[in-house]
């Protein structure tokens, strides 16, 4: 498993619904985890290590919360924060989010659970749950800023090629 970085195809796809956390998830959210916490990130969605899968990471105060198919029913408040993507390297927007959700998910015991977050918890899930959907920070960019980041990205991938 590798973290996949902006312009691969898979982080534009919608993500499908877990039916059930079964062996093979829980081996998906534990390389996940792995994976997000050796690369200093604090939230990680499946389609960014190439799993077309409604499931996120999220590490919560050294704890990592495991989640599949969430929604968010609840929302409230709002402030601007300025978000960084291991999927979209070296690239920093500010993205106005929700400052309170709930929402609903399933955890790796397979059970239904209702979640209210805060803050940057907040702002985490709702910035992997934006993954899910195929969307990535970028899209929040003013479409002249959009240019000139995707230019960056290009650039540095093809660079990275010809390494």
């Amino acid at each position: 498993m590798e973290i996949k970085i902006y312009g691969d195809s898979i982080l534009r796809k919608k993500c499908l619904a877990v039916a059930k956390i079964g062996d093979e998830e829980k081996q998906i959210f534990d390389s996940m985890v792995k994976i997000m916490r050796q690369s200093g990130g604090v939230g990680l969605a499946a389609c960014q290590v190439g799993f077309n899968k409604q499931m996120l990471v999220v590490d919560c105060q050294g704890k990592a919360l495991r989640l599949a198919n969430p929604k968010i029913y609840q929302k409230k408040g709002s402030f601007a924060i300025e978000e960084g993507c291991l999927s979209v390297p070296d690239i920093k927007v500010r993205v106005k989010r929700f400052k309170n959700i709930k929402l609903k998910a399933l955890n790796e015991y397979n059970q239904r659970i209702v979640l209210n977050a805060e803050d940057l918890l907040a702002v985490v899930l709702q910035h992997e749950i934006d993954h899910l959907r195929g969307k990535l920070i970028i899209d929040y960019l003013p479409w002249y800023k959009k240019v000139k980041a995707i230019r960056l990205l290009k650039s540095k991938r093809n660079q990275n090629k010809s390494r």
